[in-house]
């Protein structure tokens, strides 16, 4: 029985989309954006080429080509897979847009965002979450990177117990407090607390952002992070799937994404920890599972870090990881690598970027499925399972005369 691996790398955008002047990063548009191609580019200028072998094989290079026309990662080698180019339809350029469209359903409305100003956050909102936690006043208000803003806050907050909250490009509020001195679970409740009036307002996610440390030696986040995000309006691939009475397990930060709906067993951790879980699960998921994995760390630690560099060694690290997953799975599975939007590091500012995203699909043939939308994965994943669903798009693996046909 066939089961499916949907595999999301965070950030790993392939040229600006379409619609890239609609969207900026500070005042700067999105036109010309391109995630890997930039990432390609700087490996060059250094003499040292990108070296991911197992996705130019799935067809990542002639992706980047279609998408932006960049002839970085051409290859003389034969492509094994299927390769196509997704364009997101959503209104936001942020994981939540990204992640539910890739399941589904795309976002017709706009989220609320906060502007760029200190104070970032109404005072409704400052007064919500100093009220529910019952302090004077919150650190922050503004928009940050969350690894600066606890090292200049982290000895404030440890002393006075107000809570580091910050927002950024993206419809979010983010709190975060120490693991010990304020609390994991207090931090917890203080996020899910405050999440239905932020939902209630379009702000997509509350974020908890727990930290340990002190002010001599630092201060650093922890692996337990949680998303509170708004519930899901209507079912998504997930909900599908489960209902099929087949098991959906979510690797990263899936589970928090969709608000745990459709979702039967969540592995989280550090992306090595997360390629540890999705390399057993090849080799354990039962019969009919849909894996649907998270790579959060390219767009976390890289991307909005502005870390070329990183970003293209975690590139090659992943290769080589994907590159022993592909070969392990069964004969009847496929794996589908994509990605939600893009995180230029080499881009103006340090958010998000508007582009579109490569669609791999190992297991099922090879050759171009051309430019799909971002609902397309979701509606291929269903097909291949034999899993009805009300979801908008069409899968790309439509018939076995046309997948033959790509074969030849």
């Amino acid at each position: 029985m066939p089961r499916a691996f949907l595999v999301v790398m965070d950030g790993v955008g392939i040229g600006g989309a379409p619609d890239a002047g609609q969207f900026f990063n500070g005042i700067i548009p999105d036109t010309g954006a391109n995630t890997l191609g930039h990432i390609v580019e700087a490996r060059f200028r250094l003499s040292r080429p990108l070296k991911i072998p197992n996705m130019l094989a799935l067809g990542l290079g002639a992706a980047l080509k279609t998408a932006s026309g960049s002839e970085a990662l051409e290859t003389t080698e034969p492509i094994s897979g299927l390769w196509g180019v997704g364009r997101e339809t959503s209104c936001g350029k942020d994981t939540q847009s990204g992640h539910w469209e890739l399941a589904g359903l795309p976002v017709a409305w706009n989220w609320h965002y906060f502007p760029n100003t200190n104070p970032a956050f109404p005072d409704w909102l400052s007064q919500a979450i100093a009220g529910e936690i019952g302090t004077a006043g919150i650190l922050g208000n503004c928009h940050a990177s969350g690894t600066e803003i606890i090292e200049q806050l982290g000895a404030e907050h440890v002393r006075t117990g107000q809570p580091i909250c910050y927002t950024s490009a993206d419809s979010v509020v983010q709190i975060a407090a120490h693991e010990q001195t304020f609390g994991l679970h207090r931090l917890l409740d203080v996020c899910k607390g405050i999440a239905p009036v932020c939902h209630h307002h379009k702000v997509g996610r509350v974020i908890a952002r727990p930290f340990v440390g002190d002010e001599t030696s630092g201060f650093v986040r922890t692996p337990n992070r949680k998303d509170f995000a708004m519930p899901l309006p209507k079912p998504v691939l997930t909900d599908w799937v489960q209902a099929a009475h087949k098991r959906v397990y979510a690797v990263g930060k899936i589970g928090d994404i969709f608000s745990m709906s459709g979702i039967d067993q969540v592995c989280k951790g550090s992306d090595v920890e997360l390629m540890s879980h999705l390399e057993q699960l090849v080799d354990e998921a039962e019969d009919g599972a849909l894996v649907f994995a998270n790579f959060i760390e390219f767009d976390s630690l890289f991307g909005h870090r502005r870390d070329v560099e990183g970003f293209a060694n975690a590139l090659e690290w992943f290769d080589r990881c994907i590159g022993h997953v592909v070969t392990r799975l069964r004969s009847e599975d496929i794996l589908i690598l994509t990605a939600d939007h893009g995180n230029d590091p080499t881009w103006a500012g340090t958010d998000h970027t508007r582009e579109q995203v490569p669609i791999l699909v190992a297991g099922r043939g090879r050759g171009s499925i051309g430019v799909r939308r971002f609902s397309d994965v979701a509606a291929s994943v269903v097909h291949h399972l034999g899993v009805n669903a009300e979801i908008e798009g069409e899968s790309f693996l439509t018939s076995k005369v046309k997948l033959q046909e790509l074969q030849n």
